[in-house]
């Protein structure tokens, strides 16, 4: 992917796994839900719930745990489990987060975010992790008809900003983010959480980097640097002969 760093406008952040480490939350609230229903929720079956909107993921649980599984009794249970996880430990942002904000603000670079949570949740999480302040725009899975991987969130999240999806930089941690994100036009980073990407996943993504702090290098170094004007090449002297000289003093 042919990318020119100076061309970029705005950020645009996935929240989940990408700013704040709740992606795992998500998985131990479920798991134990759904023991505690008699039934095995399994890795496997966790990973393929990543990055997926609410409803996406009942859907992939459902199918997973068969049709005799309490899907009402386990919706009504899992945002307790998720809730009191979330107070009694906190909601931890992930390394590189804070420098990251810092820099685009005080570049004054737009930022959104993309989140596949519902808005209610969401705004929750955000709050509890103390980033709430520092986004105007946060475009919710609720708020969209076709959920990751579909590019539907990225291409509302640009139109909030009121700019062309292809001057804006996205931030991903799972596959389903990254080909949303890849789809809607935006150059992607993906920071990886809790599932490695397939090659076919990297080759969409720009970037696949260890941590925001290496996404905040590169903007330094790549966003923001001036670019280096070429000097002026001097035009070579030419000597002229003797006879060409003119002498103008007068005695």
């Amino acid at each position: 992917m042919s990318v020119n760093p100076k061309e970029l406008t705005a950020v645009v952040f996935d929240m989940d796994g990408t700013m704040v480490d709740t992606e795992s939350i998500y998985h131990i609230a479920w798991r134990n839900v759904a023991t505690n229903l008699g039934y095995t929720l399994d890795d496997a079956t966790l990973k393929k719930t990543t990055g997926k909107r609410m409803a996406d993921c009942y859907a992939i649980i459902h199918a997973a745990m068969g049709a005799s599984f309490p899907m009402e009794l386990f919706k009504e249970r899992w945002w307790d489990a998720w809730f009191e996880h979330a107070e009694t430990y906190g909601i931890a942002r992930k390394p590189g987060l804070d420098q990251l904000l810092n820099l685009l603000e005080a570049h004054n670079i737009p930022k959104a975010i993309a989140t596949s949570t519902a808005r209610e949740e969401a705004i929750y999480t955000l709050n509890r992790a103390g980033i709430a302040d520092r986004f105007s725009i946060v475009v919710t899975g609720d708020q969209i008809k076709y959920g990751k991987p579909a590019p539907d969130i990225f291409l509302l999240a640009a139109e909030r900003l009121g700019l062309d999806a292809k001057y804006c930089l996205a931030l991903e941690d799972s596959e389903a983010g990254v080909s949303a994100a890849a789809a809607a036009g935006m150059v992607t980073f993906m920071i990886p959480d809790l599932v490695q990407p397939s090659p076919d996943v990297v080759d969409r993504a720009f970037r696949v980097v260890d941590s925001l702090q290496v996404v905040h290098d590169w903007i330094v170094e790549e966003w923001l640097r001036p670019t280096r004007e070429t000097p002026p090449v001097a035009e070579p002297l030419v000597e002229r002969p003797a006879g060409d000289w003119t002498e103008e003093w007068s005695v």
